[in-house]
């Protein structure tokens, strides 16, 4: 968890046996097995300042305070939970191996903070970003692709720079994808989006490739795969264009999709298996999303409450 050349400490040792252990036998992701080293190499640097540098001497108090002196530096409620989540995940292997006793992070948990809910697009917005890409130019047909295949199978855009062309089965209109953990799953796509990627892959992808062999499904302008913070660019520019001013990331074609879908009475559980979530409370965000809609529709429409708009208390 140190990169000079100093002999690591007991607990940063402990930390490098648990990364490996996460990687090759509990088959986490590489970049979270990537942050989990930058948080426990974090959580090392406070321990020693304050004199902790086996695993044995970790106690509750010391993982007590460390949470306390995230909250104090600002960090955002997601980056302190996986924190936490790193450390849990090493105690419970020291305490599997028999280097500790007795799990310091047991039961613990961050302070609950009101979640906030993610930007969503409405329908309408929706439709006017996936109209913008016009014409029969390379770029364009590409862009259309992407904006539709991101809408209709609510990919992570980590997940969408990593398909390669034999990923999407157009004539059983499904996108086959590896998310999070390298988990693997298959989520159905539309007509509207099988269209254009099957114009993409005839009339564009061709000539973005040149005469290299490719797998890369999505192509940048010099044949290469193309990279996430392209596939930002591309939906901020054509956003642009259809003049939403929400902020935006790809993310929010992700969540866009999951409301629609709840919206439009899709079960909660097949919600959660398009989106890859392990875990059905993940997916219930949306649902707090859809109700949030319902109260404002019923706010703003019905008779009662619009009458009691400005009426005061005798």
């Amino acid at each position: 968890m140190r990169g000079d050349e100093a002999r690591p400490s007991a607990i940063e040792a402990a930390g490098e046996a648990y990364l490996n252990y996460a990687l090759a036998e509990r088959g986490l992701a590489r970049n979270t097995v990537e942050a989990y080293a930058r948080d426990l190499a974090d959580f090392s640097t406070f321990a020693a300042r304050r004199g902790v540098t086996e695993p044995g001497a970790v106690r509750r108090s010391t993982l007590t305070l460390y949470l306390l002196a995230l909250r104090r530096r600002g960090l955002a409620p997601s980056t302190v939970a996986r924190r936490l989540a790193a450390i849990r995940g090493w105690t419970a292997f020291q305490l599997r191996e028999g280097q500790i006793a007795d799990d310091p992070a047991l039961d613990l948990s961050p302070s609950r903070r009101a979640r906030r809910l993610p930007v969503v697009l409405t329908v309408d917005e929706v439709e006017r970003i996936l109209s913008q890409p016009r014409g029969k130019e390379p770029a364009a047909l590409r862009d259309r692709a992407i904006l539709e295949l991101l809408y209709a199978a609510g990919l992570r855009v980590s997940e969408l720079v990593a398909l390669d062309a034999g990923d999407v089965q157009l004539s059983m209109e499904y996108v086959r994808c590896v998310g999070k953990g390298s988990k693997e799953r298959i989520v159905p796509i539309g007509s509207q989006a099988v269209g254009a990627i099957r114009d993409y892959l005839v009339l564009a992808r061709p000539a973005l490739a040149g005469r290299r062999a490719r797998t890369a499904l999505f192509l940048n302008r010099r044949g290469g795969r193309l990279t996430r913070q392209g596939v930002w660019a591309v939906l901020k520019g054509h956003a642009a264009q259809a003049g939403i001013r929400k902020p935006l990331s790809p993310h929010t074609l992700r969540h866009s999709f999951a409301t629609h879908l709840l919206d439009g009475g899709a079960d909660l559980r097949a919600v959660q298996e398009m989106l890859g979530h392990a875990s059905i409370v993940t997916t219930q965000i949306y649902t707090h999303l859809t109700r949030s809609r319902l109260r404002d529709a019923y706010r703003r429409a019905h008779p009662r409450d619009q009458m009691s708009v400005g009426r005061t208390v005798p």
